[in-house]
């Protein structure tokens, strides 16, 4: 049975771990005593590692003929750290992954006026944030490519789930922007998201670039008037964007600076994905058939 070694072992990890226990022998680094316990009873097999402390690194070579990479890279800074110090200890093991597959962002790209955005497009990212994604796809590809190894990144964007939706917001009545300044948001439900990341494990080719996105093309006050109306709650209003500018964070105003539409042929024509939930609205019409969601911002 091939070695699985995960790092980062959050929700869309969780998610894929049912099926991955039963087809590989699954290693995650951790960090937390009750990570360790709740890992080890889903049948995986917890390494201490600490993705800021390289020393803790070294134990993580040559445990795993595929990796998974869920980690994000740190809170600062314009390159990722934690990607230059974990390649770093996978280089010393005397037997290297075969296939690797890392979830980034489609903020990469940069904000492209609404336009559609293939894998093809040269990224501009705009944000620290996404600048340190970029570093991490870079340095993982010129590792793939100097170790043969087999690297797949999957360009991922909103990731959304029954548990994972912006009931918070609407909840407090924040605005959005008018739909002719409004800008066009992308979406994937993370079950789907964790498929995508198992099936590229398998398939995905060499350096190969993957938007991992579903069908929907929504600007983002239509994906929050839309969960508000499916779940009965008010709609957000909606105001000029200097009058949005003078009300939220610029943390919540970075997410409006961007605007783009991602292609997903790549996902279905080479890996053969059929999504689970292909759109918003066959999402949310799956959860409202259940039990309504907890608010989690």
């Amino acid at each position: 049975m091939q070695r699985l070694l995960i790092i980062g072992c959050g929700d869309i990890a969780r998610r894929a771990l049912p099926w991955l226990v039963k087809h590989y022998r699954v290693y995650a680094a951790v960090r937390s005593d009750a990570r360790y316990r709740e890992l080890r009873e889903m049948g995986v097999t917890p390494l201490r590692a600490d993705l800021d402390n390289p020393r803790t690194l070294q134990r993580l070579a040559g445990i795993g003929n595929l990796i998974l990479h869920f980690a994000p890279p740190q809170d600062n800074g314009l390159d990722d750290k934690r990607m230059r110090a974990l390649l770093a200890a996978l280089s010393t093991g005397k037997i290297l992954p075969r296939r690797l597959v890392y979830i980034s962002t489609s903020g990469v790209y940069g904000n492209c006026h609404g336009a559609w955005v293939s894998e093809a497009r040269p990224i501009h990212p705009q944000t620290t944030r996404a600048k340190r994604r970029a570093d991490a796809e870079s340095r993982l590809r010129r590792f793939g490519r100097n170790r043969r190894v087999s690297v797949a990144i999957l360009r991922t964007p909103g990731i959304y789930a029954g548990d994972r939706l912006p009931l918070a917001r609407l909840e407090r009545a924040l605005p959005l922007l008018r739909d002719e300044e409004d800008i066009y948001t992308n979406h994937i439900h993370a079950d789907d998201l964790a498929t995508i990341a198992r099936i590229a494990l398998a398939c995905g080719r060499p350096g190969r670039i993957y938007n991992a996105t579903d069908d929907s093309v929504l600007k983002m006050g239509a994906y929050f008037d839309l969960i508000a109306d499916r779940l009965g709650l008010p709609r957000a209003p909606r105001l000029p964007r200097d009058e949005v500018e003078r009300r939220l964070s610029p943390a919540m105003l970075s997410f409006m600076g961007e605007s783009r539409r991602l292609t997903n042929d790549r996902i279905k024509r080479e890996l053969g994905v059929r999504l689970r939930h292909p759109d918003v609205s066959a999402a949310l019409d799956a959860i409202k058939q259940g039990d309504r969601p907890t608010c989690c911002g």
